[in-house]
């Protein structure tokens, strides 16, 4: 499912960025601070019997000295989030992945801590400019209320610092990353939904007519109804050549297009402008509209753990639970390739997929490669495979899992001390999940009907 190019490109730049809250946040702010002394303007000054007894009671001096502490503390207090923020990123970007910095840019809890410390200094500046002491040019001015609110919300900063010194201690353990790449992953995957049944897509005869790609990028979004709607206008079909997250350069075929008639194209530039202008092309790869990129995440943390720098089979081993997850979710919703129809059901627009065999590299060709002499890991990845075969028998995956099977069970025997028995194991347990046989656990109580049937 794609969104509309203008809008999901703006989607797109306001969820990847840090800016977008704290600036909303900053204009609320000016506006609130705008209008509250008005406002105080208008309710006067509290007497004992006013209900508003309890705002700021001191005089200009007074609120003046408040409202400077709260503004040059808490500016402060912002350069230390900020400083903070990017002793996280660079930690999760050597640590664990690069990638993993658009995940931490897109946290909300981040976002939010900075435009409550932002929008609360913004704030005490613009009452600030409002606080009057007595002269001869009229009588002194306190916006009570005003400077009231620039007291709660201190505290509010206060607390959101307290909760978001916990939350980025809590964000940069590894078991955390993992799974907010997992949710990435899952969120993707529902939006993608389910990808119906359709038999084998044939395209028009011929090598079709290439149109080259203006921009260099990844491929992140399509929006299919425009090219749709175009190709419709021509009665033509549009057959796209990188899939989502592939990179695009410029001056490369981006699609191919053949005119279902077999006649030349009406406007050929039309239809090559209106795929342009509907393929968004980024300098980063985005997981809103593709999991596989998600599973990426995924896979760099396990090959840097397994990394002899690093040297953490642990993390390996945890990543590669995400990668099961993950893989049995998307390799039975993916074809090689994926067909959009006009409201006349005809298709006028093909888009290239991930197939299976190529989610099971992903996930599992650089893990084996990396897991040379790691047991633990090695086993990880054994039963990884035994996973996928319960969830995916009868998807007609057996031979790639029995293969990559042999080929763990081999790199086991021959690096680590796993024997052959055990690997043997391995395979059966394969081979009894393609199967949908799952054995009960050695040790666990006999199910009733198995059980002794004499009295004790």
């Amino acid at each position: 499912m794609s969104r509309p190019h203008p809008v999901g490109r703006f989607w797109r730049l306001m969820r990847g960025s840090l800016w977008p809250l704290p600036l909303v946040a900053v204009t609320l702010a000016v506006t609130l601070g705008l209008l509250m002394p008005v406002l105080d303007g208008y309710v006067g000054t509290p007497d004992e019997s006013s209900p508003l007894n309890f705002v700021f009671g001191g005089g200009p001096a007074a609120a003046r000295d408040l409202l400077a502490a709260i503004a040059g503390s808490l500016i402060s207090v912002t350069g230390v989030i900020f400083s903070l923020t990017v002793v996280a990123l660079q930690l999760g970007s050597s640590q664990y992945s690069p990638r993993l910095l658009q995940t931490f840019a897109t946290d909300p809890v981040v976002q939010a801590t900075l435009g409550q410390l932002t929008a609360t200094f913004v704030y005490a500046l613009t009452v600030l400019r409002t606080v009057r002491t007595e002269d001869a040019d009229g009588p002194a001015f306190v916006p009570r209320l005003s400077i009231t609110l620039a007291f709660v919300l201190a505290l509010g900063s206060v607390a959101a610092l307290v909760f978001f010194l916990g939350h980025l201690a809590r964000s940069l353990r590894v078991e955390v990353m993992l799974r907010d790449v997992h949710d990435e992953a899952r969120e993707a995957i529902q939006r993608a939904g389910e990808e119906p049944d359709e038999p084998p897509i044939g395209l028009p005869p011929g090598p079709g007519t290439p149109v080259e790609a203006v921009t260099s990028g990844f491929l992140v979004a399509v929006d299919e109804e425009r090219v749709i709607e175009q190709a419709r206008a021509q009665d033509a079909v549009v057959a796209l050549s990188p899939r989502m997250g592939d990179s695009v350069v410029a001056g490369t075929p981006l699609a191919h297009v053949w005119s279902r008639s077999g006649a030349p194209l009406q406007d050929r530039e039309e239809l090559a402008g209106a795929i342009a202008g509907a393929v968004a092309v980024s300098h980063e790869r985005t997981p809103e509209e593709d999991p596989a990129y998600s599973l990426r995440k995924i896979v760099d943390i396990a090959g840097r753990a397994l990394s002899s720098g690093i040297n953490d089979p642990t993390t390996a081993v945890h990543a590669l639970s995400h990668v099961s997850a993950v893989l049995g979710d998307l390799l039975p919703r993916y074809t090689a390739v994926s067909a959009r129809r006009d409201r006349d059901g005809v298709v006028r627009l093909v888009l290239p997929r991930w197939t299976a065999q190529a989610l099971l590299r992903l996930g599992l060709e650089e893990p084996l490669e990396y897991a040379s002499g790691q047991p633990a890991v090695l086993r990880r990845i054994a039963g990884l495979l035994r996973e996928l075969g319960w969830r995916l028998r009868g998807q007609g995956l057996d031979a790639e899992l029995q293969a990559l099977t042999d080929r763990t069970a081999k790199l086991a025997v021959e690096t680590t001390s796993v024997d052959e028995r055990e690997a043997a194991l391995w395979r059966a347990a394969v081979e009894d999940a393609l199967a949908g046989r799952w054995p009960v656990a050695a040790g666990l109580i006999p199910p009733p009907a198995a059980a002794d049937p004499q009295p004790r």
